[in-house]
């Protein structure tokens, strides 16, 4: 079998993958649930190509992350639920409907009335999910409330973000940034006293509310919280591997270096970013 630019041949090579007689015994017993961790590993694995500016690593992880389409839609078609060919329905059908402005008519002309139309369609759609649901005799739509359409499956970060964001919709929300710094201050104190009792579950529970309250100014300034942290992230990861170098190059190794001789190779990685800018 030959690699091609056709989906059809993806297509094909999944199916010969699940094969039960010639396939390959891995991807035979996948399920669902089983392949659902990859598939949001993938997804990270696009972002991260996306944070490097690395378009060949971008092409591939793209192709990974189709993979786990593929495989999602391929089990599904062998359980009778749909196909490959109804999920690019379903997409297709979705982003004709959510732009009206683009595909039929419409007086969203600016960014700000496009996101609103966006809004509503998406509520209507809602709506007639629930419908289906209760003509197949399925359970309700078990996310409801004004909050419901926020997905408990976003990572933390996210799912904090995108709360706050759809309360402020409805004015609940902090009017600036300044009084988000004091909030902050409230929960270190609390943080503090939970540390000072020894009561982990409280710690666990005080430390929620800090990363909480930091998301709010996060979003507050314009600095979205996950790409901030992915940022630190990065840092973290470069200041580190100068201390690891310098070691190495005079003989040292970490596992040998006290921790003061460390920080000092920490703080001039410091100064040398500072420097490059």
């Amino acid at each position: 079998m030959e690699a091609s630019t056709d989906i059809n041949r993806l297509l094909e090579i999944m199916a010969a993958l699940r094969q039960p007689e010639t396939g390959c015994p891995w991807d035979i017993v996948q399920t669902f649930e089983t392949i659902k961790p990859y598939t949001i590993e993938e997804a990270y694995e696009v972002a991260d190509a996306i944070e490097r500016k690395d378009p060949d690593d971008l092409c591939e992880e793209l192709g990974d992350l189709l993979l786990q389409v593929a495989f999602h839609a391929r089990i599904a078609e062998e359980e009778g639920l749909f196909c490959f060919g109804d999920v690019v329905e379903s997409i297709t059908r979705k982003m004709i409907r959510r732009h009206p402005h683009v595909f039929a008519r419409s007086d969203a002309d600016t960014p700000e009335a496009v996101k609103a139309q966006w809004d509503t369609i998406k509520q209507q759609e809602k709506a007639e999910r629930l419908a289906r649901r209760a003509a197949r005799g399925s359970a309700a739509d078990p996310d409801t409330g004004y909050l419901g359409s926020v997905q408990r499956s976003f990572p933390a970060l996210t799912e904090a973000l995108k709360l706050q964001e759809r309360a402020a919709k409805v004015g609940f929300d902090w009017s600036e940034a300044a009084p988000i710094l004091d909030k902050i201050e409230e929960e270190i104190g609390e943080l503090r006293e939970a540390l000072a009792g020894n009561q982990p579950d409280k710690v666990k529970d005080e430390l929620g509310d800090l990363i909480f309250a930091l998301v709010n100014i996060g979003r507050h300034v314009g600095a979205e919280p996950e790409q901030a942290l992915r940022g630190t992230n990065t840092k973290f990861r470069n200041r580190f591997s100068y201390i690891e170098t310098s070691l190495h190059a005079s003989g040292g190794t970490l596992e040998a270096t006290p921790l003061e001789r460390m920080e000092e190779l920490w703080q001039a990685a410091k100064g040398i970013q500072r420097q490059i800018g």
